[in-house]
């Protein structure tokens, strides 16, 4: 899940290895994020890469870079989404946030077209192990052009429950 250019065969999304991220248990517990938006068009993002570079260059250069950097994305409505980036520390000139609770995870690989698909299965695993999910966050773990690359576009869904 981490973007950094400088351990990627591309210059861009390095390799997403899945199985830390599978059918898993996380606790984040004031886990510091910046916390930034993306413009979208019925869940179709606008400028979510624009967004990336930008807080990626910021954290960077605020030295605050997460080893795992996970990015979260709240597609809380259909003109917009808001997205999390872990960092060490805050973060000079941007919107920073806590996140705490217990995720259970899943990793799905295919087109993005199939998020609703992946999110009923989702719902349908952390509904056997009788748990509710109160809100789901949704990984992008590499941009377009390297899952292209790579030959695999994984997303993994963080289900709070």
């Amino acid at each position: 899940m981490t973007k950094q250019a400088d351990t990627s065969e591309t210059g861009c999304c390095p390799r997403f290895d899945p199985k830390p991220w599978n059918n898993k248990t996380i606790k984040f517990k004031n886990k510091l994020f910046v916390k930034d938006r993306v413009r979208s068009f019925f869940h179709i993002p606008l400028n979510f890469g624009a967004v990336v570079v930008k807080n990626l260059e910021l954290i960077e250069a605020a030295g605050a870079t997460n080893p795992d950097q996970i990015m979260l994305t709240d597609e809380n409505s259909l003109w917009g989404a808001d997205i999390y980036i872990s960092v060490d520390k805050e973060v000079p000139g941007v919107e920073t946030v806590r996140l705490s609770g217990t995720f259970m995870t899943q990793v799905f690989e295919g087109p993005y077209s199939n998020v609703g698909k992946w999110s009923k299965e989702i719902k349908d695993w952390v509904g056997s192990k009788n748990k509710q999910i109160k809100k789901m966050y949704f990984s992008y773990t590499t941009c377009p052009a390297c899952a292209k690359v790579y030959g695999k576009n994984y997303v993994v869904i963080f289900a709070e429950i």
